[in-house]
């Protein structure tokens, strides 16, 4: 059951979104995160962050980052949305979610305390990494800039982590900074990118934005972003490509596959099958086979979306 306290999260954070206007920058208003995101073509969320829809979400859990770097490879302007050189928790477990962004600073205290003053004026105590945390939703990736820091840089111990798997009902974690109790995160099965592990608390920073862009290593990331990651790294995918970049990645997933069989067949030199057939009789195989794994998928597709789905209490870990 939802509190009527946590309900009224996604309207604070429309309020909070103009916290630092006048003061540090960064941050957008609903109507300004509309407009930044106008190429959207989901639903939003009451604070205006696009809302990517279950069902592709689902889509896109069993994609490889090269699957999904083959759909953004044609998107001009779109070449900085991967970014590496993560720690992992439970790289085995792919990660995908809607992007919630934080950003921090390191801290200047005439700045935090103007915006403090201002964030008890909407009703927040203190704007801390709780503050963010508690307005995550499900279904959500909490992405924070914390500017690399190690020491004093850590987002989440195992408490808050526990917190974000099951009782926001959280995606998954990326964070450029660091994480605390790592032995404790690691019992806990929701995936988590990291630069540092750390003993010490957040500290001698200041929370400057919720749900505004942040840079991400060498990306961009807009709120409401498609985050897909692996071991290779995370995707942060902007909402008006999602579509077509999974589409193209089912192909290419199907072609693989295929190739993969031909290669297992022993019949073939590599350059007969690969990156394409040779032979004008492989080129039909492969057309006909395509057809038929994309039709098989979308009929499984189209019966997965005909059941009810509803945000399940995770079991306890």
């Amino acid at each position: 059951m939802i509190s009527i306290r946590r309900l009224a999260f996604p309207l604070l954070a429309a309020s909070i979104l103009g916290l630092f206007a006048a003061v540090a920058g960064g941050q957008v208003s609903k109507q300004e995160l509309t407009d930044c995101t106008s190429q959207n073509p989901f639903e939003r969320f009451p604070d205006g962050r696009p809302k990517v829809p279950d069902e592709i979400i689902d889509r896109a859990r069993e994609l490889s980052s090269e699957e999904v770097w083959a759909g953004l490879l044609n998107k001009k302007g779109f070449n900085n949305q991967f970014v590496d050189g993560f720690e992992i928790v439970h790289a085995g477990k792919n990660l995908v979610g809607r992007a919630f962004t934080v950003q921090f600073m390191p801290l200047r205290s005439d700045v935090d305390d103007v915006a403090e003053a201002k964030a008890k004026g909407h009703g927040i105590t203190r704007l801390t990494n709780q503050a963010a945390i508690d307005m995550v939703q499900p279904g959500d990736v909490l992405v924070v800039d914390l500017f690399g820091k190690k020491v004093n840089g850590t987002i989440v111990g195992d408490n808050l982590f526990y917190y974000l798997a099951k009782a926001a009902h959280a995606a998954g974690l990326v964070v450029d900074g660091s994480i605390r109790d790592l032995d404790g995160m690691s019992e806990i099965e929701m995936p988590a990118y990291y630069r540092h592990a750390d003993p010490t608390p957040i500290g001698n920073v200041m929370l400057t934005g919720i749900n505004n862009p942040i840079r991400i290593g060498n990306t961009t990331v807009m709120p409401g972003d498609l985050v897909v990651g692996d071991r290779e790294g995370v995707y942060f995918i902007p909402p008006q490509f999602v579509k077509s970049a999974l589409d193209q990645a089912d192909e290419i997933h199907i072609h693989d596959e295929w190739t993969k069989k031909k290669f297992a067949e022993g019949k073939y030199k590599s350059s007969e099958i690969h990156p394409s057939a040779s032979d004008p009789k492989l080129q039909q195989e492969y057309k006909e086979y395509l057809k038929k794994e994309l039709e098989e998928i979308a009929k499984k597709r189209k019966a997965q979306e005909a059941r009810p789905r509803s945000w399940v209490k995770r079991p306890s870990f």
